[in-house]
Formats: structure tokens, sequence, C-alpha cells
């Protein structure tokens, strides 16, 4: 009857009968017998009688045989508890076998004898909700130390007051644990985004010397890059659709360093030691991708689909989830750090870019060829921004303005740091990322913005060089 009552299928007749539809036939609720429906009603029920409908329904099958069936009622009655089902949770907490139910079983009976007469079982029900540690128990703790309207305390009982302020004051220290390290959790996470956005511009601003406000284009290029191999396993391999993020990686990175390489030979090139033209016509590259972007794709935002192994998340406490691609991003993130150090330090091209960004002249006469790095090193640096446009489609809207977003960050990431300055950017961009978070909460995200370029321009103006000052002739250059 109550599950008739539930799924809309009880009818009530003129006469007071209540009748149960199965298909085309209906039958007495009483007797059982086949009845014409005739002119009966649905019963109309409001949410009060839904909710202790269905609980009812869960405390019914505290009592089944099945496991998961006792699993799933106990959980329904942790969130809708009824302390009037407190005698159906007795009998079935003195039946229970299985330790695991046992002590969610003790735990409902705790948040039903909260209500109990008896001074000393709401003494040991608030020690028992208190040790669960559940931030849910928060709500059910509250109103034994709340307070009538004439001042009166609502429980009477001074133990059980003592003891659920106790266990009030252990779920908040909690519960402030856990929204600290999501703070710092969602610091990092965006810190590792703008590092990605800002550790190519490192290198083709603070290596080469080139104000490139296409470079957040770039990202919108491997973003992009990313969404066609996407498509493409989608459609010609679609059994494989789970590891098209290790083809987009590379496919990314070389897609935004041949464009990158044509910007430099075409345009840049003849532009060096010029930096106000530099500037304008990197702005107007950046219109033209975008614009190009969108008469190939279309104006609207296209969808980059996380692989399955990338959903979801890791339950670090009740209130902080680690998502797995905010992960997999801030791992990814150092490791490409680790791959650009190692490229500017361990390897050949990286000693040349390093000797042109000291002494250009110098580098030319004993036989370094200029151009060549200067081509090869920005290709690196808009490779890289590839990179974290791959990143950034796991994250966030793919669409032609996608660069847009990161430019400004990037270029205060790079600056903060210090000009050049890996080690710095890494520093400037996860502390950006820090600082914005933090105060996020309190300002909002507009003023924590505001914020924080409010005390990069204090800090530059004290230490113009950034956080990592250039040494030797790179200072004097």
């Amino acid at each position: 009857m109550l599950n008739a009552l539930s799924s809309g299928d009880a009818l009530a007749t003129g006469d007071g009968r209540l009748l149960i539809q199965s298909g085309d036939t209906a039958h007495d609720a009483l007797s059982q017998a086949a009845t014409p429906a005739g002119d009966a009603q649905p019963v109309m029920l409001n949410n009060l009688l839904r909710t202790k409908i269905a609980g009812a329904l869960s405390g019914l099958a505290l009592a089944s045989p099945d496991v998961a069936a006792r699993r799933d009622a106990i959980d329904a009655l942790l969130k809708s508890p009824d302390p009037a089902l407190k005698p159906m949770i007795d009998r079935a907490r003195a039946k229970e076998t299985d330790p695991a139910l046992k002590r969610r079983l003790d735990a409902l009976w705790a948040i039903a004898a909260l209500h109990d007469a008896d001074p000393a079982k709401r003494l040991e029900a608030v020690q028992v909700v208190a040790a669960r540690s559940d931030l849910d128990m928060i709500e059910q703790l509250r109103p034994l130390v709340a307070k009538n309207a004439d001042g009166s305390y609502a429980e009477p009982d001074a133990r059980v007051r003592d003891a659920a302020q106790q266990g009030l004051d252990a779920l908040h220290s909690l519960q402030r644990r856990g929204e600290i390290a999501g703070t710092l959790f969602a610091g990092l996470s965006l810190g590792s985004v703008l590092l990605l956005a800002a550790l190519g511009l490192a290198i083709t601003y603070g290596l080469i010397g080139v104000i490139n406000m296409a470079h957040g284009e770039f990202l919108m290029i491997g973003a992009y890059a990313t969404y066609v191999v996407q498509t493409l396993i989608q459609r010609y391999a679609p059994g494989a659709f789970d590891w098209y993020p290790l083809v987009a990686v590379p496919v990314s990175f070389v897609t935004a360093a041949l464009v990158g390489i044509v910007l430099e030979r075409l345009v840049l090139r003849h532009l060096y030691g010029r930096p106000l033209e530099t500037l304008l016509a990197t702005f107007g590259v950046s219109l033209i991708l975008i614009q190009a972007t969108r008469m190939l794709f279309g104006a609207q935002n296209v969808q980059v689909v996380n692989p399955s192994w990338m959903s979801g998340g890791v339950t670090v406490m009740q209130n902080l989830i680690l998502p797995y691609n905010r992960l997999v991003i801030l791992a990814f993130a150092l490791a490409v750090v680790f791959v650009a150090w190692a490229v500017l330090t361990k390897t050949r091209l990286g000693l040349f870019v390093r000797a042109v960004t000291q002494n250009r002249r110098m580098a030319a006469c004993v036989g370094v060829k200029t151009a060549r790095v200067d081509a090869y090193a920005f290709a690196f640096g808009a490779g890289i921004a590839g990179l974290g446009g791959c990143a950034l489609s796991q994250i966030g809207n793919v669409g032609p303005d996608l660069g847009q977003n990161y430019i400004i960050d990037s270029f205060m990431a790079v600056v903060l740091g210090g000009v050049g300055q890996i080690a710095g950017t890494v520093l400037g961009g996860f502390g950006l990322g820090l600082v914005s978070k933090a105060i996020e909460p309190f300002w909002g995200a507009v003023l924590a913005k505001i914020a924080v370029l409010v005390m990069i321009v204090l800090f530059i103006q004290k230490r113009p060089q950034g956080m990592f000052a250039p040494k030797g002739r790179s200072a004097e250059a």
C-alpha cells in the first residue's frame, strides 16, 4: 500500500475505498479483490506525506534480507532522519550482523535518540553523533545548544548541552580544515593553469624579448588541436577514445609550434628591436587568428569531453574532493616545467638560446645562427603554450576567445617571477593562484583580481626585476 501511495498507483473511490492500480486492472487495498476503477481518482499527497511515506518504506526495508537494500535504507534515513522510526531502528540494530551496517545503524539510532525523553540516552546519542566526524551531523547537534525566544536553552540538561557544544566545536574545526585545504588546492590548480599559460610567454618574452600579444591565441590553437584529435578518434577509433589526450599532447605542441614559426618568419623577424611595432603587429595577428578560428569552427564554444580516467575525483574529506582532471593538469604542468628547464639548460638549443639572449653579436661571431635560434626558441615557446591549451580544454570552455582570458595573467606571472626566469614563472603562477583563491571567499572574484593587480604594482615598484633577478651578463643586456 505504501509503495502504491509513493508511486501514484493508489486510487480513492467516492465511497471511501482505497484501490491499487496495476496496469489496466485495480484491486481493493484490503480484500485484494479485483474491482473496476470506475470514477476513482488518484490519491493526492503533499510533500510532508511523501516524506513520511518514504521514511516508512526505508524503515521497513531495514528488515530486508538483502544487504544492499538495508544499506540503501540506512543511507536514506541518515539523509532524512525521523525520530518516530526509532522502534524500527532499535529492532534492526539488534538483529544486524554486518559490522559496517551495524556502525551506520548506531549512528542512525543516535540521531533518533537525540530526541529521547531520557537525558542519559540523549547524552549517549550526542557522543555517538559527535564521534562520527560527519559534517552533516552539525545540523543535528545545533538545536541542542540553541536558545528559545525567552533566552532559555532548548535542551534542559547541561551535560547534554556541553557534549553537544564540544561535538560542534570539533566538527567546525574539521570543516575549517577541509575549507583551508580546499582553498589551497584551488590555488594550486589555478596556479598550474596560469603556469601553463605563462611558461611559453616566459620564453618568447623573457628570453627573446618579444612582447607577443598573440600568445593567448597559441593556447587557443592547442585547445582546438585537442578538439580535432578528439573528434577524429571518436569517429574513426571510438574504442581508443579514453586515450585521445596522449595523442592530443604532441599534436597541440606541433600545431602551435608551426604557427609560431610562421609568425616569427613572416612578421616578428623584421621587427626585432622595435617593441612598440612588435606589440601592435602581434595584436593584429591575435585578431586574425581569432577570426580565422571563428570561420573554421564557428563562433560558439566546442565541446571537449574528459576521458573516463579524468572524470570524478578523490574524496579526501567530506567537504574536500580533488577532481582527477585538476590533479592530472597539476602533474602535467610540473612535467612541462621540467621539460622546458631541461631543454633550456641541458641541450645545445638551450645553450644557443642563452648565448643569443646574453649577447647576440658575440653569439653570431662564434658561429651561432641567431636567426634560426630565434625561430626555434619562438616555436618552442609557442608549442608550450599549445600544451597549455591542451590542458585547459579539459577543465574549461574551448572557444575562439579562450586565449584572451589568460594573456594578462600570463604577463603578470612572468613579470612577477622575473623576466626570463623559469623558476620565477613557476612561483609567480602558483603565487597568483594561491593569493587569488585566498582572497576570493572574502571579496569575490572581481575584487580579488583587482587586489592582486594592486599588490603586483606595489611589488614591482619595490623590486622591478621581479622575484628572480637576471644574473651575470644577462642582467647587463
